[in-house]
């Protein structure tokens, strides 16, 4: 677990009412399903009324979270996105056979972009171009 401090806020991008179970789910590092699970049998066993009204004001309390500033300007794409392994069934993340297998495709995908370096610097128009930008 990281010695990062975690806060709590609410994440409408990725919730159905309000964001605040997503918000819950990236607080405890749970899969944002079970979240939604747990709320609901809480409402459904108790009668519900206490669970409604803090669940409201929740919505009305916690901070929206704000975009991470590189999500923002650019796409995450497949070979950028970082792979988080998760050991146990209800944390989130992806079960260790599929994060290997991200990896290794992002590790295809790095090599073919390396070896397509390599053969543009060791080719005849790389020494060309590099000569006269010389001049």
């Amino acid at each position: 677990m990281s010695n990062l401090k975690r806060e709590l806020y609410r994440d409408p991008s990725r919730g159905k009412i309000a964001g605040v179970c997503a918000g819950l789910s990236d607080y405890f590092n749970m899969e944002l399903w079970l979240v939604r699970i747990i709320v609901i049998s809480a409402v459904l066993l108790t009668g519900g009324p206490l669970f409604v009204v803090a669940y409201i004001a929740c919505w009305f309390i916690l901070d929206k979270k704000d975009p991470s500033p590189d999500k923002v300007y650019k796409k995450e794409t497949k070979e950028e996105r970082a792979v988080e392994v998760k050991f146990k069934v209800w944390q989130a993340g992806e079960p260790p056979r599929r994060a290997l297998q991200d990896l290794k495709e992002q590790l295809s995908r790095v090599d073919s972009r390396i070896q397509n370096m390599e053969k543009y610097v060791t080719s005849a128009e790389f020494t060309v171009s590099h000569e006269i930008n010389k001049l």
